[in-house]
């Protein structure tokens, strides 16, 4: 029987590594919310610690590091935008303050992406958040991050169908 081939971790696929990119920035964008840590001690930490790297046995897979930080910066530059859309986009009466940290996080930088990242189709932005969300979630989190993000698309003039 042969072996099977050996994949080169030094090769992963973009689209793994935007992934990747985009699990750190909830993580530091939860880091800078409940941990009240500046960008820039964020950003520094996660770059010099936490993308593709082992921490205290959790293997951080590798990422895309500027699209992590363009992630991050950009939910910390347009927050005041991000947030209101956020809201309208929740249920009346749970305003984005009132939402769990770590949901709170990925609305976020889904939104950030879906409001100001135009270059990438908003399937793929709530494919790839709904997917982050099940990495912290197993109830209906998921269900609310799809419902939230496909609401944020459609308000912002996207064309498209929701996704489960």
């Amino acid at each position: 029987m042969a072996d099977a081939p050996k994949r080169d971790p030094q090769i992963e696929r973009p689209a793994n590594q935007r992934g990747a990119a985009r699990l750190a920035a909830v993580q530091a964008l939860y880091q800078m919310d409940v941990g009240r840590a500046t960008l820039e001690d964020t950003l520094s930490q996660f770059g010099a610690f936490h993308l593709g790297r082992e921490i205290e046995g959790e293997q951080y897979l590798p990422a895309d590091a500027d699209f992590f930080r363009q992630i991050v910066s950009g939910v910390a530059k347009h927050q005041l935008a991000i947030d209101p859309a956020v809201d309208r986009a929740l249920a009346d009466g749970w305003p984005v303050e009132r939402v769990d940290a770590t949901l709170r996080a990925i609305l976020r930088a889904a939104a950030f992406e879906l409001l100001r990242r135009k270059d990438i189709p908003p399937r793929v932005v709530i494919t790839e958040y709904v997917d982050v969300a099940k990495a912290f979630y197993e109830d209906d989190a998921t269900g609310i991050v799809n419902g939230v993000l496909d609401a944020i698309a459609r308000e912002a003039g996207s064309d498209m169908t929701e996704t489960k």
